[in-house]
């Protein structure tokens, strides 16, 4: 069993950067790839990035590419999602999810409650 729970979320102009973190509890943290969802208002959620259990291999969806980056620390037992570059598009809500991978919720067992992210033009 893990819990998750994301931090960092908040408001920021276009252009700017936020951090978001997600701490799990439970000793198997380092057996489980993780991945990063949103959702916006009356939209599906929609994945993000993930990362292997090594922490290589990180995968995104293309509208992030090159402005978002997934990590993570095992040793902490939390992952991370550093946003640069924010467009107002990338208003949501943001959850991290722990489980076997890939880019579906499918993959993923183990959520957490979510951090809202708002970016003003």
């Amino acid at each position: 069993q893990v819990q998750l729970v994301e931090s960092g979320g908040g408001l920021v102009q276009a252009g700017g950067s936020l951090r978001l973190s997600c701490a799990a509890s439970g000793r198997t943290f380092s057996s489980y790839a993780m991945g990063w969802f949103r959702q916006a208002p009356g939209k599906e959620r929609e994945f993000v990035a993930a990362i292997t259990r090594s922490g290589g291999s990180p995968i995104y969806k293309d509208s992030v590419k090159g402005r978002f980056t997934i990590s993570r620390d095992n040793a902490k037992r939390t992952i991370y999602l550093q946003m640069n570059s924010l467009k107002p598009e990338d208003t949501a809500v943001y959850y991290c999810a722990g489980g076997s991978g890939g880019i579906t919720s499918y993959g993923y067992d183990y959520w957490g409650q979510g951090t809202q992210v708002t970016v003003s033009s």
